[in-house]
């Protein structure tokens, strides 16, 4: 990897998400070599994907360069390739571009899509984890609707116009508010040929209600609001299948639609080679001390969403969101200093700062420990917070600046198909056809 060799401790990290640039961030201050590697240049504001996915925001706003993080330290290095695996008898982390030494390893690879070994929707539905992603389906929903203009077939244009999500989550109930608010304000401008009940958007739960992991009160006002967008919620259903044109539930509701989006549930993305027993196979993430230290070893951590830190109060481990990931990574880094004082690890605890959901415009749910807001003072809340989590001056700015533009004009300026997504699809399978 053209690493330099050095006296000082070498520490390599995988993954630049939440987790990995908390701290790299502060590792780079201390006296170590440390090695930041991920298959993509950049980091991604995971939360706001969705504003991507629906012309909210183009995906620069979201992205932040990685060399940006380790260019202004002598021992900081990024490099671009995707790991393929640990040898932890050698220490030694494989990847394409090369294999590297270590003497500290940090796994913070994070978390991917959960299918639950259904390989129909794996294969047919669209899934948002990643800026390529994300903007698949921008590009998929635009196409569509411009493919329903000149459609003659009524049957294809319902299919074309109807939007159809499974899981009714942060991410599903955000991504669902935000279509509909791209029916209500874009479409009778840009499509005046569709009318405004043609499109309909239905959210699928296989739950009692929306939003499980919130309050009570913070599902009730979600499931509120979105009616009051005009989304139709199906609750206590679970998809069946996807075949591309048609979602089969457990339930009688089958719905013909060419967009279908699964946001129903995450797994950890492990990398292979360490023992089964450091991994907890169900949820296909790493077993943790309260150091972080991955079970069986001393020198290997992971943090963030990879890692199951299991205690009285998190059972199951911490929520696979960005808060417990950025607090680990801080934590991580003041016990790397500590090491190399000598001194005493000292144990995680996470401090939960509440959780929050946006529903669309002037409408949020929040729950900070005992105060529930609904409506625009969360929606409020929600948009500080995120613009203070986002990295980068620049990003913060242009995101502010589209927020504004959005919430003046009522209109998305980032609906632009730059990439058609039905066409790259039919050209990845006439490849795999001819290979």
């Amino acid at each position: 990897m053209n690493i330099p060799e050095t006296k000082l401790p070498r520490v390599v990290i995988i993954g630049g998400g939440f987790a990995g640039i908390s701290l790299a961030q502060k590792l780079l201050k201390l006296p170590l070599q440390t090695v930041l590697l991920d298959r993509h240049n950049y980091h991604t504001f995971q939360p706001l994907l969705y504003q991507v996915s629906t012309s909210g925001l183009e995906p620069d706003s979201i992205a932040y360069p990685l060399r940006k993080i380790t260019r202004l330290h002598s021992g900081g290095y990024f490099r671009m390739g995707e790991v393929t695996g640990i040898d932890a008898e050698s220490n030694i982390v494989h990847s394409d571009i090369g294999d590297l030494n270590y003497d500290y390893l940090v796994i913070a690879t994070g978390s991917k899509t959960n299918f639950f070994g259904n390989k129909s929707i794996e294969e047919n539905a669209m899934w948002m984890k990643t800026v390529p992603q994300a903007l698949n389906i921008r590009s998929l929903i635009l196409e569509n609707l411009e493919q329903a203009v000149i459609t003659e077939d009524p049957e294809k244009r319902r299919a074309l116009l109807n939007f159809v999500l499974a899981g009714a989550g942060p991410t599903g109930v955000e991504l669902s508010g935000a279509i509909a608010e791209l029916r209500n304000q874009v479409v009778p401008k840009d499509y005046p040929d569709i009318a405004a009940d043609e499109m309909q958007i239905h959210l699928l739960e296989g739950l009692d209600r929306v939003l499980p992991p919130m309050s009570v009160k913070a599902s009730e006002n979600a499931h509120k609001f979105l009616e009051e967008l005009g989304v139709h919620i199906h609750l206590n259903t679970m998809v069946e299948s996807y075949d591309g044109h048609l979602v089969k539930t457990n339930t009688d509701l089958e719905l013909r639609s060419e967009t279908f989006i699964w946001s129903a549930g995450v797994t950890g993305a492990p990398v292979a080679g360490l023992n089964a027993s450091a991994m907890i196979e169900k949820a296909n993430r790493y077993q943790v001390n309260e150091f972080n230290q991955v079970h069986g070893y001393e020198n290997i951590f992971a943090i963030g969403d990879i890692a199951i830190m299991q205690s009285e109060d998190y059972p199951r481990g911490h929520p696979m969101v960005a808060q417990p990931a950025i607090q680990q990574g801080s934590h991580l880094a003041k016990n790397f200093s500590r090491l190399l004082k000598g001194e005493q690890l000292k144990a995680f605890e996470y401090f939960d700062k509440g959780s929050m959901a946006t529903v669309g415009r002037n409408r949020a749910v929040v729950d900070i420990g005992k105060f529930k807001f609904g409506g625009f003072f969360a929606w409020y809340i929600w948009m500080f917070i995120h613009l203070w989590f986002l990295i980068g001056f620049r990003n913060r700015f242009v995101t502010f600046f589209n927020w504004v533009y959005n919430y003046i004009n009522y209109d998305k300026a980032a609906r632009l198909i730059i990439r058609p997504f039905k066409g790259f699809k039919i050209a990845m399978e006439n490849n795999q056809k001819k290979s």
